[in-house]
């Protein structure tokens, strides 16, 4: 692998969203760098030839020239650094911890074509690659770092932490199979109809390849109020809400390449979870629907004596992404793991 290397980027180059210079729509966000306190430093770095684009959270008593714990973040599917990410990431920084959230590739503001690839390997690298950039970030401790996965991010994170035993500690929040849910639907609701999509995933590669019309999956957020209402799953009506309004963001979007189906079908992050044996907790609100993708792999979890499942009284999967009451006992739990292993 070459040489990674990074640059900062003016905030003055960056979107402004809700006034925030940064870009930033979750409450409570930083609105300008003071000695201090906690900062934000927008940064790109190069992987596999594509130009990653990400934000980096430093502690109020951070020095370069010493060592710091540091996280890594991996935000959900759809999501954007700028989101529910960026908002942990901040409470990590916070709580003294160094933390970078980076877009994943094809993804948000990181380069790659077409837009909005959802390939499992493809978001599994974009978490080494955040090792790879906190182990050579001016600061931080490589012996010291950790991961937090969220929704999808947890998934993926699950199985970059597999191999990648420069995580430390392991931490998930909602945790999303990917791959079992795109092959069976959500709670197994589209079995009967796996060949079906095949097909037409297999037909959106080949038109592709031929320099056709790239075929996208359809968009919850291009929903109408009344269609998500009617949703079944409080994932997706809850989804709607957060990501369609509360904490919109423009380069955030649900719909992904049809033809990535062909390698999240064979995805499953609940596989090979023998193969964790760092210390991991898993956390995931008490009434989420998703509840069951969280319990597999926690169940799996069989290389680690060091291990905890978390539930959050009365939180939904969504909710744990921004209610106050919610985030705040998150981050006090995962807090509190990594203080006692990093």
């Amino acid at each position: 692998m070459s040489k990674m290397r990074y640059e900062d980027v003016p905030v003055e180059s960056l979107p402004s969203v809700n006034d925030n210079p940064w870009g930033l729509v979750y409450q409570g966000a930083i609105t300008q760098n003071e000695p201090g306190k906690v900062n934000i430093y927008s940064i790109n770095y190069v992987l596999n030839g594509l130009k990653i684009a990400s934000n980096v959270y430093t502690p109020a008593d951070y020095d370069p020239s010493k060592k710091h714990p540091a996280v890594a973040v991996a935000h959900p599917n759809g999501g954007v650094k700028e989101q529910v990410g960026g908002l942990y990431g901040q409470h990590l920084a916070e709580n003294g911890y160094g933390a970078i959230v980076s877009d994943a590739s094809y993804q948000g503001g990181s380069e790659g074509l077409p837009r909005n690839v959802d390939k499992p390997r493809f978001r599994i690298e974009d978490i080494h690659g955040m090792a790879d950039m906190l182990s050579i970030y001016p600061g931080v401790d490589s012996e010291r770092i950790g991961i937090l996965g969220i929704c999808g991010g947890g998934g993926y994170t699950l199985r970059a932490a597999q191999t990648d035993k420069r995580f430390k500690v392991v931490v998930t929040l909602s945790a999303f199979n990917s791959g079992l849910v795109r092959r069976n639907g959500f709670m197994d609701s589209q079995t009967n109809t796996i060949q079906e999509r095949l097909q037409q995933a297999t037909k959106a590669r080949a038109l592709e390849v031929a320099g056709g019309e790239v075929l996208y999956s359809s968009d919850l957020l291009e929903l109408t109020d009344k269609e998500a209402e009617a949703l079944p799953y409080d994932l997706y009506r809850d989804g709607y809400e957060y990501y369609g309004k509360t904490h919109r963001h423009p380069k955030s979007t649900f719909k992904y390449t049809l033809s990535s189906l062909l390698d999240l079908f064979t995805f499953d992050a609940s596989e090979n979870m023998d193969l964790i044996n760092q210390p991991l907790l898993m956390m995931a609100g008490s009434v989420a629907d998703t509840f069951y993708l969280t319990e597999k792999a926690f169940a799996a979890a069989t290389g680690t004596n060091d291990k905890e499942l978390f539930l959050i009284k009365g939180a939904t999967h969504i909710q744990t992404y921004w209610k106050p009451e919610y985030v705040a006992q998150a981050v006090e739990k995962a807090v509190d793991f990594f203080d006692k292993r990093l």
